[in-house]
């Protein structure tokens, strides 16, 4: 999976700016990149501190390609773990292209996606959950992703997971020592604080798996659809909850005719509103398209947001739609549904009583004036629980550790079903050894190149 050759790529973002970081790392690093490095103050580069930067020039023969500043990291005292050079140039294509191509000339080649990541795991500088955490890292978009993945990047959850490796596998060895002694009926494994280890690791265990479903939404956003019948606001209100003027507003029905999608973030959490065509029977094919699409997204939703037009509503049809909205509960019944009125600022106080009193948790708003859409906000907010957050807990959001902590857990029962039957040592640690394989598959005392792959696949190149 690694090479011991000299790799070079584009830190930064391609194309122009004001300046740009090109990274070269590999045993041949510092001696590839100082004859090309002329100091404004005469100085080796191969010849200067560690961790230390320095202004000059890159040439090319004699040919100057530009002023730069160079960053040195020797020994294993880089992200890499291994010599590393960073170039500091201005931020021209052409500039960041000759420089690139002089450094393959001179014996680099270009780094694969996530190769430096790769490198940096490989010479134990990070461990696998770490690596995979950089690249959290690199896309999060909100407060609360970002949070996340600092907290996993420095090791939060690999260090947990690490400890009951460690704990349990002490007394795997235990075990494996019995099974040497079987003849002698010999116990070096106290029964008693084993039966507390698996029982401490399948609390962590559980913890950990039920934080994926917050984890994961919070990775990546939580799709909320709008739906309701035409021309009651749906569009108004994704452009007040916007706050921008994203979806066509009009008094003509059926104007929204397909799905439109945008992302705002609310108290750290990223929501995807989706506007939908408005609901009821037509004859239009086109709307007919946009309606059967309304009800594909609402499968796809985690929350849905009824939207009414409560001026038009009389007592008979508040009877009528109460029907619909339990129409709606029965055929996705496991999805959160807020009853949202609009156009309130148009109901004098008897009506906003009928309202509130025939539809149990209406939520009361008016999308053109911005009456009541921050409190929906705060609803929407409830659906997430961020206490693990708050509290700075250990958060589950990549599927591949959710994956191998359930199949974690399910090892752990079997020991756990051993100790209450009184199973022999030999079966225990078959399922104990199958636990740890599980555990190191997260942080990476387990890999395969395959996995490699397709993890540092989807990092960007030049990390």
């Amino acid at each position: 999976m690694i090479s011991e050759e000299t790799i070079v790529a584009l830190a930064t973002s391609a194309g122009v700016g004001a300046i740009a970081i090109i990274r070269v790392s590999g045993k041949e690093a510092i001696s590839i990149c100082s004859p090309l490095f002329r100091s404004v103050k005469g100085k080796e580069l191969s010849k200067q501190q560690t961790h230390t930067i320095h202004l000059g020039h890159i040439v090319d023969e004699n040919r100057i390609l530009d002023e730069v500043l160079i960053s040195i990291f020797k020994g294993t005292s880089s992200y890499t773990g291994e010599p590393t050079v960073e170039i500091s140039c201005h931020g021209s294509s052409y500039i960041q292209q000759e420089i690139i191509q002089l450094l393959l000339r001179k014996g680099c080649r270009i780094a694969n996606a996530g190769e430096f990541t790769l490198r940096a795991f490989i010479n134990g500088k990070l461990d696998l959950s770490q690596a995979e955490a950089v690249a959290d890292l690199i896309a999060s978009d909100s407060e609360a992703s970002h949070q996340i993945a600092i907290q996993q990047m420095r090791g939060g959850f690999s260090n947990e997971i690490k400890e009951l490796r460690d704990e349990l596998l002490n007394f795997a060895s235990l075990i494996e020592l019995e099974l040497d002694f079987a003849e002698e009926d010999v116990e070096f494994a106290n029964r008693d604080q084993f039966q507390e280890l698996i029982s401490k690791i399948t609390t962590v265990l559980k913890r950990l798996i039920d934080s994926f479903s917050v984890g994961n939404v919070i990775k990546n956003g939580i799709p909320v659809a709008i739906v309701g019948e035409p021309n009651v606001g749906k569009s108004t209100l994704l452009n007040a909850l916007l706050n921008e003027e994203r979806a066509i507003v009009s008094d003509i029905a059926g104007t929204t005719r397909d799905t439109i999608e945008d992302e705002i973030n609310i108290g750290g959490i990223g929501f995807r509103f989706i506007d939908t065509a408005g609901i009821r029977e037509t004859k239009d094919v086109v709307e007919s398209i946009g309606i059967k699409k309304t009800f594909e997204k609402i499968e796809q939703a985690q929350v849905v947001i009824y939207l009414i037009d409560s001026f038009e509503l009389s007592i008979e049809n508040l009877k009528e739609l109460k029907i619909e909205i339990g129409k709606i509960k029965n055929k996705y019944p496991q999805k959160p549904l807020i009853v949202v009125a609009n156009k309130i600022d148009q109901l004098d106080e008897s009506q906003i009583s009928n309202l509130t009193t025939e539809i149990e948790n209406i939520h009361l708003l008016s999308a053109k004036k911005n009456i009541g859409v921050e409190e929906l906000q705060n609803k929407l907010l409830d659906f997430v629980n961020t206490g693990a957050l708050r509290n700075n807990d250990t958060i589950v959001t990549n599927s591949r550790h959710y994956d191998a902590l359930l199949k974690a857990l399910e090892e752990i029962q079997k020991v756990q079903y051993g100790i209450d039957n009184g199973l022999s040592g030999d079966l225990m640690a078959i399922d104990i050894r199958q636990a740890l394989y599980h555990f190191g598959e997260i942080t990476g005392e387990i890999t395969s190149d395959d996995l490699l792959g397709n993890i540092f696949a989807n990092f960007c190149i030049g990390k």
